[in-house]
């Protein structure tokens, strides 16, 4: 390299960098002028609202999962029938993961939250949602070792350009201090969307659709695993990916969502 190239190149760096600051301040004062205009609105009803989240109304309209439900899975139960008491679901078909908790119940309220996060770009609702979800599951968190994020195929994530689960994971990371591994578990086959099939349709949709990475096994072997989702409905994909942690040697999977489908004949996604 010359003696006139070095310092050309590194007057050329300093311009970028100096572009790149330029750029980011025009950025993030174009973004508060906007949060100044603009009132931030519930979620749910778009009525504006103080913060970020639900207004007061919608707040009430959420459905927040409760003592008593099943130990196991996590269903609600019309009446309390003692702690040990499993649901007639978890004994007649008992899934791969221990335990699973959900904040709230999948209902009008829940849904638009959660369509908002995955598919409108609403990653500011992750921390509300997160929150609630910590909450709810205190007691898988108390124990665990690791948090792992479902994972979405590499495609759907290119198209999306967040994970929603990603994104819960790490607000409850915060809350708990249970650390996130997100390159351990992968989805190496797209599956297609869950939306209206049946639960055996669910099952044998993420067949084989997981793997664990052989590079991260031993962020897997002997760990109590915290399974984190958006949205629990028949349980098939979380199912799957249990299966597949448990074979990779982790000592435990338990299943933490922000909603879940308490009456599964009526599917809604």
């Amino acid at each position: 390299m010359d003696a006139e190239t070095a310092p050309s190149r590194s007057m050329a760096g300093r311009l970028h960098g100096a572009l790149r600051q330029c750029l980011g301040a025009v950025s993030h004062a174009a973004r508060t002028a906007l949060d100044i205009a603009l009132p931030t609105l519930c979620a749910a009803c778009r009525e504006p609202v103080a913060g970020v989240g639900v207004c007061a109304d919608c707040w009430t309209k959420l459905s927040f999962i409760e003592r008593p439900y099943c130990p196991r899975l996590g269903t609600p139960f019309v009446y309390d029938p003692g702690s040990s008491m499993l649901s007639m679901e978890a004994i007649a078909n008992p899934p791969a993961y221990q335990r699973a908790r959900a904040a709230v119940r999948y209902d009008d309220v829940a849904k638009v939250l959660v369509h908002a996060l995955k598919y409108q770009d609403r990653t500011d609702l992750a921390p509300a949602m997160g929150r609630w979800m910590a909450r709810a599951g205190t007691e898988l968190l108390d124990g665990a070792d690791v948090l792992i994020p479902v994972p979405l195929h590499w495609r759907r994530g290119w198209s999306r350009r967040y994970s929603q689960s990603g994104a819960l994971a790490r607000t409850i990371a915060g809350q708990s201090g249970v650390p996130v591994v997100t390159d351990a578990l992968r989805r190496i086959r797209p599956t297609r969307q869950q939306v209206g099939l049946s639960r055996n349709d669910r099952a044998r949709n993420v067949q084989g659709a997981f793997k664990v990475a052989i590079e991260r096994t031993s962020r897997i072997q002997g760990r109590r695993i915290v399974l984190i989702d958006d949205v629990l409905t028949s349980g098939a994909t979380v199912d799957a990916c249990a299966r597949v942690l448990l074979r990779a040697k982790a000592a435990q999977v338990d299943v933490l969502v922000f909603a879940r489908v308490v009456d599964t004949m009526k599917a809604p996604i």
